[in-house]
């Protein structure tokens, strides 16, 4: 037990002492995050819906990959992102490695199939009445597409807490394809490993606590956006 108190009151003088090496870490943590599930907002959402709502050939293989990909080992999505940004790899002209969109480009490998396969499921639990009845009113697709995200809200936003949750506390990925770089790739999670293996218990429980807690301030807010619609259904 006083191990977990000291780590609670190195968390409380890390954030006090207004060091800018640990916001520095803190806020490139944020938006390395933040970004990938934007962006795995704008790719999953709408392959979620064609996915929840289509009829094609080739769909089950589809959300088999899908659901394959939700399951995915993060170190497993850092390896295909480093080998493909390495000097030897496809995009090696780019020089993306070990720099903080490498990063971003891995979580968003993670966060895209946890959301598209919640967003899928969650679309397809709409009522397919509720379209035809869209359709029967003169509704336009991008009508009808609307009004069908608009009734699986819920579900969507499960899909974007389930891809923030998936990313935010991930090591693997980042580790493999940010290198770990003091003022440039650190982030919380690479940062608690760092000070684990140099023997900063301490210091790396801190870093731990002080995640969780953003992790838990981030997904409430989530949470109660989720539950306000509830609310507003009934």
């Amino acid at each position: 037990m006083e191990p977990i108190v000291e780590g609670f009151v190195e968390a409380g003088r890390l954030l006090a002492s207004g060091a800018s090496a640990v916001y520095e870490i803190i806020f490139l943590s944020l938006r390395v995050s933040a970004l990938a599930v934007a962006i795995a907002m704008l790719v999953g959402i709408p392959l979620g819906y064609v996915l929840g709502v289509g009829r094609f050939k080739g769909r089950r293989v589809a959300l088999i990959l899908v659901n394959t990909g939700m399951g995915l080992p993060p170190v497993v999505a850092g390896l295909l992102v480093y080998m493909f940004l390495s000097r030897s790899g496809p995009l090696g002209d780019l020089r993306l490695l070990f720099t903080v969109p490498a990063m971003i480009i891995a979580q968003v490998l993670i966060a895209t199939p946890l959301v598209t396969g919640v967003t899928a499921a969650a679309i397809g639990s709409v009522p397919l009445e509720l379209r035809l009845q869209a359709r029967s009113l003169g509704a336009s697709w991008l009508q009808e597409s609307w009004l069908t995200v608009k009734e699986a809200r819920r579900g969507v936003m499960a899909a974007v807490v389930a891809g923030f949750g998936g990313i935010i506390s991930e090591v693997g990925a980042v580790m493999i394809v940010g290198g770990n770089i003091e003022h440039s790739t650190r982030v919380m999670t690479t940062a608690i490993v760092l000070e684990a293996r140099k023997g900063n218990f301490g210091t790396a429980l801190a870093l731990g606590l002080i995640l969780i807690g953003i992790a838990f301030a981030i997904n409430g807010m989530l949470t109660g956006l989720q539950q306000s619609g509830a609310r507003y259904e009934r």
